[in-house]
């Protein structure tokens, strides 16, 4: 069974002027798109052809190259769109906002802390938050398109939000200015989505 490239629930403008409408619809229908388009290749007439993106990642050979980043391209997209959303974003509460506090101190250490792992992600990168089994939360990041999902790669647990700090998702409109884009991120975050996957995968 073939991978879908996901349709977005908002149009490609509804986060301007956070993230800008061209940026958008670019990363959508040629990045993300060429990495469903190429993983369906990698994976045509393999044992992996039938298995869930969740399962071909948590079992990847790492030297898999062609799966390991279009695997891995698709699934971190896929969450990314997901996880913002122009109006019903809901707000931090519950468990979540709980786990949180517990491990960052407050919602501010919790975001300085992310948009020091996303600043400071060398190159091209994600930064994640996951949480582990017990509802404990962590922030990582990871190189290119490898997630925490992948054996020995971030912190291990399940990936709840993550952040594109790939130029492509960022150049059209911050240009160099990765920290002004990192905290535009914040505005659009969809914590009821967050939260979803939290108390899913605690």
């Amino acid at each position: 069974m073939a991978f879908e490239l996901p349709k977005l629930q908002y149009a490609y403008d509804a986060l301007e002027p956070h993230i800008d409408a061209r940026t958008m619809e670019i990363h959508h229908t040629k990045h993300h798109a060429g990495y469903t388009n190429n993983l369906n290749n990698a994976i045509a007439g393999s044992a992996l052809e039938n298995q869930s993106i969740e399962d071909i990642l948590t079992n990847l050979d790492m030297s898999n190259m062609a799966v390991r980043n279009n695997g891995g391209g698709f699934f971190n997209h896929s969450l990314f769109w997901e996880i913002m959303n122009p109006e019903d974003k809901g707000r931090l509460s519950g468990p979540l906002k709980e786990a949180i506090e517990a491990e960052y101190g407050s919602f501010d250490g919790f975001k300085e802390a992310f948009s020091k792992a996303a600043a400071t992600r060398f190159g091209s990168g994600w930064a994640w938050l996951c949480v582990h089994k017990g509802g404990r939360v962590e922030i990582c990041s990871s190189p290119n398109q490898d997630n925490p999902l992948m054996p020995g790669v971030g912190c291990d647990g399940y990936p709840i939000l993550g952040l594109d700090v790939w130029e492509h998702a960022y150049y059209l409109n911050y240009q160099n200015r990765r920290p002004d884009y990192i905290s535009a991120f914040f505005n659009v975050i969809n914590w009821n989505e967050v939260e979803r996957r939290y108390n899913m995968h605690k």
